[in-house]
């Protein structure tokens, strides 16, 4: 009862972020994706961002670590990989071969402003014990990108990203979740398996080619 209650606190924080587009106006059709990962996740991360382009689509990543970590852990993979990434802090836009950690002690909330995606940081309560959650992050993708949107659950205790890449699934986007023997941990990737918010299970090292193959299929639309 606890988790329900702390999702239906944190829910108008979302839904109120994200404001549709005036009738007649162009919506968005630019690609966006969305990582979470908790235990064994800092270099699951790394490893997958390694494995991605400059021209990616912007990425926003919620990994469980405490604040003061966040930022220097940003800093390593900006020197590691070919991707900006940086801590966020909030108001952001989220561009092509940018990628945004969630800081430690803050939630990530991705919304929508006309056809841009920025990111919004919140200190509303811990979800599953976690702030940054997981969920709350994927969840405010889901409303504010729909198909647009690649959801991607690595390594991690417990359950939260679950909900959330089910979420993203429901609205229209598509989702990969790391494969048990690849996971230090294969908590989170199973209980969204098992809640049916997973499209593909695919192991670490190939996890960035899945990656690259789908959004080919899903069409053109990143602006700079």
């Amino acid at each position: 009862m606890r988790v329900k209650a702390q999702v239906k606190r944190i829910q108008p924080e979302i839904a109120a972020s994200q404001k549709p587009p005036a009738s007649g106006r162009l919506q968005s059709t630019e690609k966006i994706i969305a990582i979470g990962a908790s235990t064994g996740g800092t270099e699951a991360i790394k490893e997958l961002l390694m494995q991605l382009p400059a021209a990616v689509p912007g990425i926003v990543m919620t990994q469980h670590m405490p604040a003061g970590f966040t930022r220097t852990y940003a800093e390593r993979l900006n020197k590691m990989t070919r991707l900006y990434v940086a801590e966020a802090k909030g108001g952001e836009r989220i561009l092509p071969g940018h990628a945004f950690l969630a800081p430690g002690g803050h939630h990530l909330i991705v919304v929508r402003s006309g056809a841009d995606y920025l990111v919004k940081l919140s200190d509303a309560e811990p979800l599953h014990r976690h702030r940054p959650a997981v969920d709350v992050m994927m969840e405010s993708v889901a409303l504010a990108g729909g198909k647009n949107v690649l959801g991607v659950l690595l390594t991690g205790m417990g359950k939260d990203g679950a909900k959330g890449m089910l979420d993203i699934r429901n609205h229209g986007g598509y989702t990969f979740a790391q494969d048990e023997a690849s996971c230090v941990v294969y908590g989170m990737p199973k209980e969204a398996v098992l809640c049916g918010g997973v499209d593909q299970v695919v192991e670490l090292d190939k996890m960035g080619a899945a990656m690259l193959e789908k959004i080919k299929t899903m069409g053109s639309g990143n602006r700079l």
